[in-house]
């Protein structure tokens, strides 16, 4: 099932220029532009792009009063922890990129959680079994969650008002009611089949149903859902700050479910945690600087995607060639096999960060591809022996931008939700590699990889485009998707996300699992059919325009501003029930 990242904060862009490239590209729409669903939604003050109407909503309401970026992003968190449990809340992690327009920085946020202090991979090993991954759901799977700590620490830095009134909405609705939109009901019902699932026991998912299930089924499209519970936590947030988390009465409430179900999390665990602020690291192409979290999350996947598309001409080859789908292909298999083999938490392994992204690096990989044969599989590189989810953007008027996603990673995480918190627990956990000589192998107190990842776009050192595409292992494709459609295709910021995608399955990965066969491209409706009997051709396994799969492309969510007249644009993904909000 695709994995669907909560709330990544995409923040507004500041514009250097109206257009990214000459546009001759045209379609039948009434400006004449190609196909797009909407119009970019446009704003002077403040922008947010969620994938909930009443997320954005909230934002811009909080932006009114004189929020900041950030505290709009939270409450817009909040909110869809509500909309979409699923997919976020705070039993999840949390990572972001914020333009500070006061220093002239960009800053990231790595708010992932760690495993137990006291449960090492000799003991996860023996409970496992020899050979075994780590069950994706259950009590093993969950890490300490990062969200909170994360809410409060960007908070800290960069908020403007108090929590109470951050979290005021969100609590209103869930002890009201919220009417459930026809994207949140579909996947709702889908991802509640896969449980108690392996790793749970079907007392483990009583409080999930009782929570989750009103009646004995997922709420319907339409149907009023309430979570007073959740309500509840907010209110303990606000009550007592960071601490009610993790040294209070809900991280009691976590400990005790996660051992009730055979987990190994202490109290200390959660008392001792704390998120870490990052420098984002980027690549250039062709003039435009991509920024990402470094590892442990996979961002710096799509900044060696990009580095290995620079040495091909993609605008000469055009969207509506063989050649174009089968660089991006290539690329992707290229830098998921190096994702697989480094991309850990770098407290436990040097991770070759400047060689992965360097020029030479990326021509040795590009040089790999043949144009007129896919390849089944790919080695990955070798260095010098030296040495489910929500997306969301929001900016506002001072400047202030962040790139935010937070994530349970599976849809509702491990299955296991404390009782009368009304969250879900993360399952991050099973994220590792039980090969003890790998790199992201289970270790105690380590940070799992992570897939969630925020990105930024500058140009000439100012900021661009604040930016995410939700969607498990695809993001870094999605990026890259997204970069292209800019900068090689002139599109503006909502044909950037509507323009057809690509999504390529079985690589490599960093739990283990290796490819062999080329594994599985597959291509929205929008690319031709000649394109794809041509790449058939050329060796890709090709699955084209399945109904399906249809919501598998990712959640694209993001902002500009234009530094010459002040206003906003935002973009949403049109793929879901999400919407931009201006003002």
């Amino acid at each position: 099932m695709w994995i669907r990242i909560c709330l990544p904060v995409v923040l507004v862009l500041l514009m250097t220029e109206p257009t990214f490239a000459a546009n001759n590209d045209y379609g039948t729409r009434y400006t004449g532009d190609r196909f797009v669903t909407r119009s970019p939604v446009l704003g002077r003050n403040g922008m947010a792009s969620t994938s909930h109407p009443i997320a954005s909503a909230i934002a811009v309401e909080i932006l009114k009063k004189g929020g900041s970026a950030v505290d709009a992003a939270i409450a817009a968190n909040a909110m869809l922890g509500l909309v979409e449990p699923y997919a976020c809340g705070i039993g999840g992690d949390l990572f972001a990129i914020v333009w500070d327009p006061k220093s002239g920085q960009l800053l990231g946020y790595n708010g992932s959680g760690r495993t137990a202090a006291g449960f090492d991979y000799a003991e996860m090993q023996k409970q496992v079994g020899e050979g075994k991954p780590i069950p994706l759901f259950g009590a093993l799977s969950v890490s300490v969650p990062g969200a909170v700590d994360g809410w409060f620490a960007l908070h800290e830095r960069f908020g403007k008002l108090p929590m109470a009134e951050v979290l005021a909405a969100a609590m209103a609705y869930a002890r009201d009611g919220v009417a459930i939109t026809e994207v949140d009901a579909h996947t709702w019902a889908e991802s509640m089949q896969e449980f108690p699932g392996e790793g749970l026991a079907p007392d483990d998912v009583a409080e999930l149903r009782r929570v989750y299930t009103p009646g004995g089924r997922a709420p319907a499209a339409g149907e009023v859902f309430s979570n007073p519970q959740l309500a509840d936590s907010y209110q303990r947030l606000v009550d007592g700050g960071r601490a009610a988390y993790y040294e209070g009465d809900i991280g009691r409430r976590i400990v005790e479910a996660v051992q009730a179900a055979g987990g190994h999390l202490q109290a200390s665990d959660l008392a001792t945690h704390r998120g870490e602020w990052v420098t984002p690291v980027s690549v250039n192409y062709r003039g435009y600087d991509l920024y990402e979290i470094p590892p442990n999350s996979q961002g710096i996947a799509a900044l060696q995607m990009l580095n290995i598309m620079e040495q091909f001409p993609l605008a000469e080859y055009g969207r509506q060639s063989a050649d174009y789908w089968h660089v991006l292909a290539e690329a992707s298999k290229l830098a998921y096999e190096d994702r697989a083999k480094f991309y850990s938490d770098p407290s436990y392994s040097q991770i070759p960060l400047d060689w992965l992204l360097s020029d030479d690096y990326a021509k040795q990989r590009a040089a790999l591809i043949h144009m007129q044969q896919a390849a089944a599989h790919y080695p990955p590189g070798e260095p010098p022996q030296h040495g489910d989810t929500t997306y969301l953007a929001v900016g506002d008027s001072s400047g202030l931008m962040v790139s935010w996603i937070q994530s349970n990673f599976w849809e509702f995480g491990s299955g296991l939700v404390a009782k009368d918190t009304g969250f879900a627990l993360q399952n991050r956990g099973s994220q590792f590699n039980m090969d003890a000589q790998h790199a992201n192998a289970y270790a105690a107190s380590k940070r799992p990889f992570h897939t969630i990842i925020p990105a930024f776009l500058m140009k000439n050192g100012e900021p661009l485009m604040a930016f995410g595409v939700m969607g498990g292992y695809l993001q870094p494709q999605g990026h890259v998707q997204i970069v292209a459609n800019l900068v090689d295709f002139a599109m503006n910021v909502q044909q950037a996300g509507d323009a057809a995608r690509f999504v390529h399955q079985t690589a490599s990965q960093p739990t283990g699992g290796k490819m062999s066969d080329g594994g599985t491209l597959r291509l929205e409706a929008g690319v031709s059919e000649s394109i794809v009997e041509e790449l058939r051709k050329r060796g890709h396994t090709v699955a084209h325009g399945e109904r399906t799969y249809s919501g598998s492309y990712g959640g694209y969510q993001a902002v500009f501003r234009d530094p010459a007249t002040g206003v906003y644009w935002g973009g949403t993904e049109m793929r879901f029930d999400g919407a931009s909000a201006g003002y």
